[in-house]
């Protein structure tokens, strides 16, 4: 792992006007830099950033942080990649703490391997007729790094020969140890896939195999830089293509990626010989696509399709789904030159929800009254892990498949949420310049807290809440941050914006308890008497006062 002080250290010698620089224009706007922001289309900028700070906040879209969180964002990176990013780009030395130099090992062994690999390709015409009988261009071979792993003593002897240490090779995935201390090579006589992270560092390899073996694909070995739940095979070079276009394709296999890619569509991924499991949304969710599953129409291929959609749908995904007819594959297809039917079939995508409905209701016999009945449970199942909206609008397809009434799936919502907005209205500016001040001068809070509860801040008590619990990178807060609309008050000033607020705010509590009828008399009579007579008196005079102290 990368040493915190190290962070500490490239934090503090990089600037963040420089950094976004690097990426989009920025122009001068008074003590800060306007630009469109980057994470989202507009006209009008109103992406922020404030060289004073050290942050950056977009009133448009509502994505804010400091230099790093914005190359994270930009690239699609992790957080010690982006670090290793910005590392690179001003030339600054990281520290690592200890272990971390196995990692760097590791990668070493990973990245000088893999030119091996890919040298061994052109020295092994099988291997490349296979690619080629494939459909697989040179361009694709090079652009992907494809290569080959001959036998396993080839694979030893050029790890001792590169002076690659193989216990380092062991931690990498390349080879293993088997009894008596016996080294031997993972892949032998195969067709090698790179696998990248997703910014472009080599983490491990799936391979192909020419020979018959059973085994028709394997991957490297679970490892520190290795975690194929986290991966997705093509990432590193799908991402940008992913974010422009807001589209993500995933598929099964290694050659539908390539070929996918071959005939144009960039934003193919591939799973590492695994199912996508909820580990992969986190990377599936970047930059919002809609997410096209895109799986042979087999028996394996529809079950996990299904699965697939299952999860995308409850865990609030959009997208669809593509099944390739008569056992061909994405590869095939391509390589038969029929790319535009594969256009058309990914255009013409089934929704994911449709098709989890269809699937789900259509595997029981509906005839059978007790089918049915198990056919409506398992559809409600799956409408019940929507949300209220979603599912309210798909209940009336469910019902339509089953042939049941809409009401059995329970009441269908009506309900809208109404949007909170960032407000600047004239009665808010109280509030604000309070909460500006407090997050300029933390040492503020306890005594602004003696006289004022979260609750009394309306709309804003989320914010405030976030402000007294040190949560900084609350996008409310950093947008308040760089807003150069409210002004940071010194103690007086907060103390008289206080005491004004408070006023208001004790003169509204009053006609709320007047025209309370679930009040008791007498408690009644305290409180408008104790409101009237002592708090909002000792407000004017100057005192800062609470109901509770006074």
């Amino acid at each position: 792992m990368i040493d915190n002080a190290s962070i500490e250290s490239l934090k503090n010698s990089i600037d963040i006007v420089d950094v976004i620089g690097n990426f989009i224009e920025l122009k001068k706007a008074g003590a800060n830099y306007k630009a469109n922001c980057p994470f989202h289309g507009e006209k009008t900028p109103s992406f922020v950033v404030s060289p004073s700070k050290q942050i950056y906040h977009c009133f448009g879209c509502g994505v804010g942080g400091d230099s790093i969180k914005f190359v994270m964002e930009l690239e699609k990176l992790s957080y010690p990649e982006a670090i290793e990013k910005l590392a690179s780009m001003y030339n600054f030395s990281l520290n690592y703490t200890k272990g971390s130099s196995d990692y760097s090992d590791a990668k070493r062994v990973l990245e000088t391997i893999q030119t091996w690999y890919v040298k061994n390709l052109e020295n092994n015409p099988t291997a490349k007729q296979y690619l080629l009988d494939r459909g697989v261009a040179q361009s694709s071979i090079e652009r992907f790094g494809i290569g080959y792993v001959p036998d396993g003593n080839s694979v030893i002897n050029f790890l001792n020969s590169a002076l690659l240490p193989l216990p380092k090779a062991v931690e990498a995935g390349v080879i293993a140890q088997g009894e008596g201390g016996r080294y031997y090579a993972r892949l032998v006589e195969r067709i090698t896939f790179p696998i990248y992270s997703t910014s472009g560092a080599a983490v491990g390899f799936g391979g192909r195999t020419i020979t018959n073996h059973p085994a028709k694909y394997i991957n490297s070995p679970q490892t520190k830089l290795f975690n194929k739940s986290r991966l997705l095979y093509g990432y590193d070079l799908a991402k940008e293509s992913i974010y422009k276009n807001k589209k993500l394709i995933v598929c099964e296999g290694y050659l539908d990626v390539v070929m996918f890619h071959q005939a144009g569509f960039t934003e193919a991924v591939a799973t590492l010989g695994t199912a996508l499991t909820a580990e992969h949304l986190p990377l599936l969710r970047k930059g919002d696509p809609k997410v096209i599953l895109a799986y042979d129409g087999d028996k394996a291929g529809v079950a996990a399709a299904l699965k697939a959609a299952q999860m995308l749908s409850v865990s609030g995904f959009d997208g669809g789904v593509v099944l390739f007819p008569d056992g061909q594959d994405p590869a095939d297809l391509i390589a038969k030159g029929e790319s535009e039917s594969v256009a058309k079939l990914l255009r013409e995508a089934k929704p994911l929800i449709p098709f989890v409905l269809e699937k789900t209701i259509y595997a029981y016999e509906l005839n059978d009254p007790r089918a049915k009945e198990a056919a409506f449970g398992a559809a409600k199942q799956f409408l019940d892990g929507l949300s209220p909206i979603i599912k309210d609008a798909y209940i009336p397809m469910a019902a339509t498949l089953l042939g049941v009434a809409p009401v059995l799936f329970g009441q269908q919502t009506q309900a809208s949420r109404a949007k909170e907005s960032f407000s600047q209205k004239k009665d808010d500016v109280a509030q604000l310049s309070i909460l500006k001040t407090l997050l300029e001068k933390p040492e503020l809070i306890d005594s602004v807290l003696d006289v004022i509860d979260v609750n009394m801040f309306g709309g804003y008590a989320a914010m405030f809440s976030a402000l007294i619990n040190g949560e900084k990178e609350h996008p409310h807060l950093m947008g308040l941050a760089v807003d150069e609309t409210f002004q940071v008050m010194d103690e007086a000033e907060l103390q008289g914006v206080l005491r004004n607020f408070l006023i208001k705010h004790y003169d509204m509590e009053l006609k709320h308890i007047v025209a309370d009828r679930t009040i008791p008399f007498e408690k009644k009579s305290f409180l408008i008497r104790k409101i009237k007579t002592d708090i909002i008196p000792r407000l004017k005079r100057g005192e800062l006062v609470a109901f509770e102290s006074a």
